[in-house]
């Protein structure tokens, strides 16, 4: 199975007094495929995956799987800066069903080289074999700058279920060299909601991202203009989503700003875990008002 469309990295919901909420997420899974998400990639930056233990992530994915089925796929970030955590993490995944396991590059003890990057992964992707790995590649969160052209010329001799990367990164030139390399083998999964509209030019069929937990119809929208050539629609859409963005970066950044939009969506995700500093009650009312300055409530329910 290639990946397609739109799959959202989910916010870890969290009761007021830091510990996991894990019964919303029946509700959270019911609400992303009814908007018409194909999947969910568990525990990456938006879970604040490096923020919970392991004993938490394993917790979190395992609820996701209940929701699993053809149409949606669950994908368990596992990286971690212990690789033999790391690989703990892909067995469990593997063993509870998930349809993929990704990996971060290590954000202590940063790798600098491609073969020191593929070892890495390496150790962990072969605790998982039947599965997909891929690798998460976000160099402004991880600090891990090797480049993917030479990530994926080492891998592909060294990872055998290697799948693809997903792409979180600005240097387009790149990403198109991975979307070409040994005839387009790899997916690339696109990774800036607010430069969608240039990820689908380049030829992507798969993005994640954390605006699709609360605007994924409008997203779909966006698709549908575009693959029927209505350019100036689909720009109208991108222009939207990045003035929600801008409003995010205002309020905390994606994770933080974007819980607190999810609340307000409808799925209650709580606080933030240290060092990230929950949205504040006002700024939680301050967010509310920026928010229906641009008519964003009614812009989402229309695109449904």
């Amino acid at each position: 199975m290639r990946l397609k469309g739109l799959i959202a990295a989910p916010f870890t919901p969290m009761h007021q007094d830091g510990k996991l909420h894990l019964s919303v997420i029946r509700d959270y899974a019911l609400k992303l495929k009814q908007d018409g998400v194909r999947g969910v990639f568990v525990c990456g930056t938006t879970g604040e995956g490096y923020s919970l233990t392991p004993r938490e992530r394993k917790a979190v994915l395992e609820e996701w799987l209940r929701f699993q089925d053809k149409d949606f796929a669950v994908m368990a970030h596992v990286g971690a800066t212990s690789v033999l955590q790391a690989a703990e993490l892909a067995k469990h995944a593997a063993e509870a069903g998930a349809w993929a396991t990704a990996v971060m590059g290590p954000s202590f003890f940063q790798p600098s080289r491609a073969e020191e990057l593929v070892a890495y992964c390496a150790d962990i992707a072969r605790e998982a074999p039947h599965i997909p790995f891929y690798y998460y590649h976000i160099p402004s969160v991880s600090g891990v700058r090797v480049a993917m052209t030479d990530f994926l010329a080492r891998a592909s001799e060294n990872i055998p279920n290697l799948r693809g990367i997903k792409f979180t990164h600005n240097n387009l030139m790149e990403m198109q060299q991975c979307m070409s390399f040994k005839g387009s083998k790899y997916e690339i999964l696109h990774g800036y909601d607010e430069v969608l509209l240039g990820g689908l030019a380049l030829g992507i069929k798969a993005a994640v991202g954390s605006t699709y937990n609360y605007m994924a119809p409008l997203y779909s929208n966006l698709i549908t203009h575009f693959e029927k050539g209505e350019l100036e629609e689909a720009r109208a859409l991108q222009r939207f989503s990045v003035q929600v963005v801008e409003i995010l970066l205002k309020y905390r950044g994606g994770v933080a700003g974007g819980k607190a939009i999810q609340s307000l969506c409808g799925i209650p995700c709580g606080p933030c875990r240290l060092p990230l500093q929950t949205v504040s009650d006002k700024e939680f009312t301050s967010l509310r008002k920026e928010l229906e300055s641009i008519r964003f409530f009614q812009t989402i329910t229309s695109s449904l």
